[in-house]
């Protein structure tokens, strides 16, 4: 059986005690929206896997001397990275996908700066836009 890091499924007193800290540390940093968990239905918090985790690494930052306002900071930082990790995953696939190798691909530029990618033997639309053609550098150049 394969567990779900992201279902909200601990009630914070057993939340509290997985993490090693007290029920209310849990509600301050709720507040302060550090560590957000889901709201069941009577409005009553529900931590995941993954909110565990990160008040574990809440707790660690903490006793290093890392200030809450710090800590916040560190964890939208990560969260930023992730996204963008993400972001670059989805992007390489993209490019992966396509059919035209990227030695031969050509760009047109314009003069507001935009840059419109052209198929082989196809020419800018406007007198205005130069073309381009693209090549990646070859490891020793």
């Amino acid at each position: 059986m394969d567990i779900n890091f992201d279902q909200p499924i601990f009630v914070i007193s057993v939340a509290a005690e997985l993490a090693d800290m007290h029920p209310q540390t849990l509600r301050q940093y709720d507040r302060l929206g550090i560590v957000s968990p889901s709201r069941a239905p009577g409005k009553s918090r529900r931590y995941s896997q993954r909110d565990i985790n990160m008040l574990r690494e809440v707790q660690r930052l903490s006793h290093e001397g890392v200030s809450l306002e710090g800590i916040k900071r560190i964890l939208e930082l990560e969260n930023q990275v992730a996204a963008l990790q993400r972001r670059v995953g989805e992007l390489t696939e993209e490019l992966g996908r396509r059919r035209a190798p990227l030695d031969s691909r050509i760009f047109a530029a314009g003069t507001a700066g935009d840059v419109v990618s052209l198929a082989r033997g196809q020419r800018p639309r406007a007198r205005s836009q130069a073309v381009v053609v693209w090549r990646p550098r070859s490891p020793g150049e």
